[in-house]
């Protein structure tokens, strides 16, 4: 049998022993023995038994270091799905994982976050698979409604330093009610998992989106800002406002209008989208990521998604060679513009041409920052090192 460095899985099962049973047998058998397993990848539909879940994951790969989140919609080795579970699972010839879990993301600070990026790099480097600098990146993953995102984020960037760093916020299937992340054989809330990968493939972290600017503005004048929530723009009740944006009536705002009209905030020469999440009872707006009162929010109008995201990956791939993977983060508003626009099917084939895996988001993370309606992850070539060890890329 030839040595595969990576393995992708997923289960449809609802009990959650067979399901992973089932995710186990499958890593297992594609890469020649669980004594060539590094290291798992997970993200599973919030549907599930969680505590029954995180047991059977514990039982199941026992001192394998495994890191995963709930979803709002899963990217499977098929495309999307919804109710299941998919995995990676990394050979430890070729990948060198370390995580931990943030359990105080409020009282997360760069001291802090110094000793916890020292840590993670100083045990990929015991590993020996690749020089750690230029050949690692670090996936990220957070409760999806923590409210903390950028807080943590920031500070774990400036410790990172040099490290390319994205991620996604955990989703559960759309109910905005409760998200977890898994680490230590339990999943958490109000906490963020954090685990940097050591490779000796090649990479390129991404992060892309669909969305143009229009000329429309909307300055935000009120916020409540620990709650992430728009009282006012232009001087005037947000939903009204943003409901005479959208050429719709503020009753008929939902998820739907939303997703078709986004709006962004202009930093340097791009725009990085701040989605809404819903319209409360005083007419006010809660954001996905944290807005500031002053801020000018641009309309953004939206290009042909799935042409977009191919051309990127696409760009990406003629610089890596074909993809032994691509770990997606994909934001569950543009899931939702897909399924408007009849397009599943033909994401789906996308997605495997691409070998993406991953799941649908309540935002995505990219160098420290907090975004919305975007796709970020990390494209793993197939290609060996070169000679000297380099290899590892980022890409914005």
């Amino acid at each position: 049998m030839i040595a595969v460095p990576l393995a992708t899985a997923a289960s449809q099962l609802k009990d959650p022993h067979a399901a992973v049973a089932e995710l186990a047998r499958k890593l297992d058998d594609s890469l020649g023995g669980r004594q060539r397993l590094g290291g798992v990848l997970f993200f599973c539909s919030a549907d599930y038994p969680l505590p029954a879940l995180g047991q059977a994951l514990a039982d199941a790969f026992g001192e394998v270091a495994v890191s995963g989140c709930t979803t709002a919609g899963e990217i499977t080795p098929e495309g999307y799905a919804r109710g299941s579970i998919t995995a990676i699972g990394l050979a430890r010839s070729d990948f060198a994982l370390a995580q931990v879990l943030i359990d105080d993301l409020s009282g997360f600070d760069l001291p802090r976050a110094q000793t916890l990026s020292d840590e993670l790099l100083a045990r990929c480097r015991e590993q020996a698979v690749a020089p750690v600098m230029g050949n690692s990146f670090a996936l990220t993953l957070l409760d999806g409604l923590s409210s903390s995102e950028e807080q943590v984020l920031a500070t774990l960037d400036a410790a990172l330093g040099s490290i390319p760093a994205f991620g996604g916020s955990a989703g559960d299937d759309n109910r905005l009610a409760h998200t977890y992340v898994y680490a230590d054989g339990v999943f958490h809330d109000q906490a963020a998992v954090v685990v940097v990968i050591n490779t000796r493939l090649p990479f390129e972290v991404i992060s892309t989106h669909h969305l143009t600017p229009l000329a429309d503005k909307l300055v935000v004048t009120a916020v409540d800002r620990d709650s992430r929530r728009v009282l006012e723009l232009n001087a005037e009740p947000a939903a009204e406002e943003y409901a005479r944006l959208a050429g719709v009536a503020p009753e008929a705002l939902e998820e739907a209008v939303f997703a078709r009209c986004p709006l962004a905030v202009r930093i340097g020469e791009a725009h990085y989208v701040r989605s809404i999440q819903r319209v409360n009872a005083d007419a006010s707006l809660s954001f996905y990521c944290a807005v500031e009162t002053g801020i000018v929010l641009t309309a953004m109008q939206a290009t042909p998604i799935l042409a977009q995201l191919e051309q990127r990956l696409a760009e990406v791939e003629a610089r890596l060679g074909p993809p032994a993977l691509t770990i997606g983060c994909d934001c569950f508003l543009r899931r939702m513009e897909i399924e408007a626009l009849g397009l599943e099917a033909e994401a789906s084939r996308l997605l495997r041409h691409h070998r993406v895996i991953g799941f649908n988001t309540y935002g995505e993370q990219h160098h420290g920052m907090h975004i919305n309606q975007t796709f970020t992850g990390v494209v793993i070539g197939q290609r060996r090192l070169a000679a000297d060890g380099t290899g590892g890329q980022d890409g914005a």
